[in-house]
C-alpha cells in the first residue's frame, strides 16, 4: 500500500519563489563571472562605492557572515578593485575603500546585473512585470520583511 500525497489548495509559494531565485542566481554568477566578478564582489563594491561604510555594515548589507566577507574583501583586494582603509569617522575601524579600477568595475557589473533583471522581467507582458514587482515589493516590506526563530532554523540555500 502506498501512501497518498495530500491534495494541494493552493500553490507551492515556497517552490515558485526558490526555483526562480535559484535561476535567477546563477544567470547572475555566469553573467557576472564573465569579468570575474561574483555577486558578492558586486555587492561589495556598490555599497561601498555609496558612502564610507566599515566591512562589518557591508556584511550586513549583502547578507555574508564574517569569513565569507573577509574572504570576498580579499579577492577584491587582489584583484586591485577594493582595499581597505581606516574609517574616517572610528580609528578603530576599517572601512572597504574602492579604488578607481573598482569603479569601472562597478559600473561594468551593475550593467550586468540590470540587464539579468531585465531579460528575466522581458520574459512577462508589461501589465504582468508591474504587478509582480509590486506584489514582491510589498511581500518583502510586509509580511515578509523579517525572518522568524524557529527550533530547528531554515537552512539557507547555497550561493
Amino acid at each position: 500500500m502506498t501512501a497518498m500525497a495530500p491534495n494541494r489548495t493552493s500553490p507551492d509559494l515556497s517552490f515558485l519563489l526558490d526555483r526562480t531565485s535559484h535561476v535567477l542566481r546563477t544567470r547572475m554568477a555566469a553573467a557576472l563571472g564573465e569579468i570575474g566578478l561574483t555577486a558578492r564582489m558586486h555587492c561589495v563594491l556598490v555599497h561601498a562605492l555609496e558612502e564610507e561604510r566599515t566591512q562589518i555594515q557591508l556584511a550586513e548589507l549583502g547578507d555574508m557572515d564574517k569569513t565569507t566577507m573577509v574572504v570576498t574583501v580579499d579577492a577584491l583586494q587582489k584583484a586591485g578593485l577594493a582595499e581597505r582603509r581606516p574609517s574616517s569617522t572610528d580609528r578603530r575601524a576599517r572601512i572597504i575603500a574602492v579604488t578607481e579600477k573598482g569603479a569601472e568595475v562597478a559600473r561594468q557589473s551593475q550593467e550586468i546585473v540590470d540587464r539579468v533583471h531585465a531579460d528575466a522581467l522581458a520574459s512577462l507582458p508589461d501589465d504582468e512585470r508591474e504587478v509582480l514587482l509590486r506584489a514582491l515589493d510589498r511581500l518583502v516590506t510586509g509580511h515578509l520583511a523579517e525572518p522568524v526563530e524557529a527550533a530547528r532554523p531554515a537552512r539557507r540555500a547555497r550561493q
